[in-house]
């Protein structure tokens, strides 16, 4: 009985929780780059609340990792 109240009250509180935001791969980002550009501008409006999470710090690194291989491209890689 007890073991079934507890598994109620977290089913509860898990089911009130606010939604969180998909958190994107490196790779996801890189190859979305309309995707990469509204997230890294959403963190570059917000960098005092944002620039810790996870999309953020993956959209840097993606940003990052587009922009060498543009240069690799470029210089004839």
């Amino acid at each position: 009985m007890r073991t079934s109240a507890i598994c109620i009250l977290l089913l509860s509180v898990a089911g009130c929780s606010s939604e969180s935001e998909r958190i994107y791969t490196v790779e996801e980002l890189v190859a979305d780059e309309s995707l990469l550009a509204g997230i890294i501008g959403r963190c570059r409006n917000n960098p005092g609340e944002l620039s810790s999470t996870a999309n953020c710090r993956n959209a840097e690194a993606a940003d990052f990792k587009a922009r060498l291989g543009r240069i690799g491209k470029a210089l004839g890689g």
